[in-house]
């Protein structure tokens, strides 16, 4: 066993316990990460402290104003909004976490390849990002969902689609810097397999802005669901989301303007809460070099 192996354990403890200080000094860091905690337990646990169900009508309390019966008031059907709200966040944060990760799970393979190995192959995927990146994000998710048709799978896939090019680019550009390191070089001279250089050494010193890209990305991916669910490409009624509450309050916001502002201000808030936490993120990980 060498020395680097046998303290291993010992500095990954170390690299912990030095994150979790950072973090934990950064007081809005802090307070994103627990609003997304609760939010994500509220969402999950919608089915069991919903006061409502969120599809039940009641036709004789359309469009009533917040009272002890409705917190959030009732929708144009009579249909209880903060339970609508509940269930709602749930589409946003699967929205948000599946789009980011399926990014994610095509990006960084060809991103490690394209980086470290460079050559033909690193000319055809970033001619491919290159032709992505071309047409505005916006207008390819449309273009995606309305072949694939409405649905959150399908809007999903787009907005993968959309995500792609960037975390390429970000994981080839920190390759290729990762790559020059003495550390890697040290690697090679003594026959170290490639791809035990790529799992070991690399990719553990490009996880950190991997991260904080991730937590913004996921901001752009809940507001792009939010925009295709409001065109009408994301999730169908009567399933809840906050998109589609946003639209259907639109026909009402001289009526009952108080229903526009609730689901606009939880998607305002939740993509705060994502941007301040990747700054704390950035921060807290900063660049861990690890050779061991």
């Amino acid at each position: 066993m060498t020395t680097a192996t046998a303290f291993a354990p010992e500095k990954t403890q170390e690299r912990r316990s030095t994150f979790w200080r950072r973090f934990s000094r950064n007081r809005s860091g802090v307070i994103a990460a627990a609003y997304l905690v609760l939010l994500t337990a509220v969402a999950f646990g919608a089915p069991l402290i919903a006061p409502y169900d969120p599809l039940e009508q009641t036709l004789a309390a359309i469009n009533q104003q917040p009272s002890a019966a409705h917190w959030l008031g009732t929708d144009d059907i009579g249909r209880d909004i903060l339970s609508r709200m509940m269930y709602g966040a749930r589409v946003s944060l699967i929205a948000g976490v599946a789009s980011v990760g399926l990014s994610l799970l095509i990006a960084l393979p060809l991103g490690l390849v394209s980086g470290y190995v460079k050559g033909p192959l690193d000319t055809v995927i970033m001619r491919f990002a290159d032709a992505v990146q071309t047409l505005p994000a916006l207008v390819l998710a449309l273009t995606i969902s309305a072949v694939l048709g409405p649905g959150l799978r399908n809007a999903t896939i787009a907005l993968a689609v959309v995500f792609l090019p960037t975390f390429l680019r970000l994981i080839r550009g920190q390759v290729l810097a990762v790559r020059e390191e003495t550390y890697i070089e040290a690697s090679r001279s003594i026959g170290t397999p490639t791809f035990d250089i790529i799992r070991r050494r690399v990719l553990h010193n490009i996880a950190s802005p991997l991260i904080v890209q991730a937590a913004v990305t996921m901001g752009f991916a809940l507001l792009a669901e939010a925009a295709l669910s409001f065109l009408g490409l994301g999730v169908q009624p009567p399933s809840p989301s906050w998109g589609r509450m946003l639209a259907s309050s639109y026909t009402y916001v001289y009526t009952a303007g108080w229903q526009i502002f609730i689901p606009g201000v939880a998607i305002a808030l939740t993509v705060l809460a994502l941007n301040v936490l990747a700054d704390a993120l950035r921060d807290s990980l900063g660049r861990e070099i690890r050779t061991a």
